[in-house]
């Protein structure tokens, strides 16, 4: 007959190395997450893509930043074409 502690011990080994699994899965979801996030808001101009949070740099590393700067791009060619002032 099996030794009831050989059992219990095996049983507690088993549980252990299925929750460390776990938390490891856990953990890379979370990893993974994160950084699919972070692509997310760099690309649509949530977060900058350097450690600029304002300025000409961020604006020239986001696509908010980008618009922004086309349209007064196209606003200032529209004024110089039409003699306006500021």
């Amino acid at each position: 007959m099996t030794d009831i502690s050989s059992v219990t011990s095996s049983a507690a080994a088993f549980i252990a190395r299925q929750t460390d699994d776990l938390n490891k899965a856990a953990g890379a979801t979370k990893t993974s997450f994160a950084s699919a996030l972070h692509h997310v808001e760099t690309a649509i101009g949530i977060r900058a893509k350097t450690g600029f949070t304002a300025g000409p740099t961020y604006e020239a590393t986001t696509l908010a930043g980008q618009t922004k700067a086309a349209f007064n791009n196209a606003l200032n060619a529209t004024k110089s074409a039409l003699h306006i002032k500021p």
